[in-house]
């Protein structure tokens, strides 16, 4: 009996203390972007369905991992808003530590140039931005840990 309350237990405090993702509007985004913390913002834009963004998806959640006081990891999930429980469930099943909010704004035309002027809206998709300096770097590929140690490394100088 004890033992199948302390299964029980242990379920239910891996359930509660999973990561669960926010939906955002593009203005919090946009705070986000904006910010004033002097950190390195590493602001990932990428969708469950997209099979490049997983693939790059272990890149920032070792970057996040390092717990490096001038960076910040934010992953900015595309999905469909209706869709937030297959978020979740995904979150949960990849084991994501990063900050993953879910951008609730269909009408991409309308908020893409807002992020980088030079974004077709291909995903995966990154923005890094020293918020100290105000140096900006975008890329619109999927990543190898080379690309993001060159640009942490270019924006840390």
């Amino acid at each position: 009996m004890y033992k199948c309350i302390f299964i029980l237990l242990i379920f239910l405090n891996g359930n509660i203390l999973a990561q669960k993702t926010t939906i955002i509007k593009f203005d919090e985004l946009r705070s986000l972007i904006e910010g004033g913390d002097s950190k390195i913002q590493v602001i990932n834009f990428w969708a469950t369905w997209c099979g490049p963004c997983v693939k790059e998806l272990p890149l920032f959640e070792a970057l996040n991992a390092k717990n490096d006081p001038q960076i910040k990891v934010t992953l900015i999930n595309l999905d469909y808003a209706d869709q937030i429980e297959k978020v979740d469930a995904f979150i949960q099943r990849k084991k994501l530590k990063s900050e993953v909010l879910l951008l609730d704004e269909i009408d991409y035309n309308s908020w893409i140039d807002s992020v980088d002027k030079s974004w077709a809206g291909a995903i995966p998709a990154t923005l890094f931005i020293n918020q100290k300096t105000g140096k900006r770097k975008f890329m619109d590929k999927e990543l190898s840990e080379s690309d993001l140690q060159e640009v942490i490394l270019s924006l840390k100088k």
